[in-house]
């Protein structure tokens, strides 16, 4: 009888456990969403004024304005930044726009294969894996990828050029996180 209390007590248990991780997808909250607009814009909390999130079809529209300009971001649900929009303040009517899922058209692509040929180290490619994953791209959307070592700060900084705009990226060289990235 002890044998089947027992049994009974780690079935009972494992389908418990089975029960629990049977939930596959992540919940994104709208305050993560923000996070990720303001890391891409390189703007603090207390930056940030008017900031406005509003959900549509599948994606959250976030908008919000600092002292260099305004910044409209549409966002998935799954966190990746589909389309990025940046107006200059109102001195300037510079606005740059940038749709990140747009196809790079294929003779393009092979140019810049072919321009960014270069070489890196395992850190060099996990640092530059990781600026990519956070601006929803790869390797092969973008051309002229640079990325170097500071060893004074423990950083790497990625650069690379995406619808003729440079972005550089300043990553963690312990953790691989993103730290920072800067359009223009």
């Amino acid at each position: 009888m002890m044998v089947k209390r027992n049994s009974l007590i780690f079935l009972t248990a494992f389908g418990l456990l089975l029960t629990g991780c049977s939930k596959s997808g992540l919940e994104i909250t709208k305050d993560d969403i923000l996070e990720v607009a303001r890391d891409d814009a390189n703007a603090t909390k207390s930056e940030c004024e008017n900031v406005s999130i509003k959900e549509q079809k599948g994606s959250y529209i976030v908008s919000f304005n600092t002292n260099g300009g305004s910044y409209e971001y549409k966002i998935g649900k799954d966190g990746i930044i589909k389309e990025r929009s940046f107006k200059r303040g109102a001195k300037e009517e510079s606005t740059e726009t940038e749709k990140v899922e747009e196809p790079v058209k294929e003779e393009t692509t092979k140019k810049e294969e072919e321009k960014s040929s270069t070489s890196f180290d395992e850190g060099q490619q996990q640092a530059i894996n990781s600026v990519l994953a956070n601006s929803g791209l790869e390797q092969s959307d973008v051309s002229n990828i640079t990325c170097s070592l500071d060893s004074n700060t423990n950083q790497y900084t990625v650069t690379f050029v995406l619808n003729h705009v440079t972005t550089t990226a300043t990553v963690d060289a312990a953790t691989f996180t993103v730290i920072s990235t800067i359009f223009g």
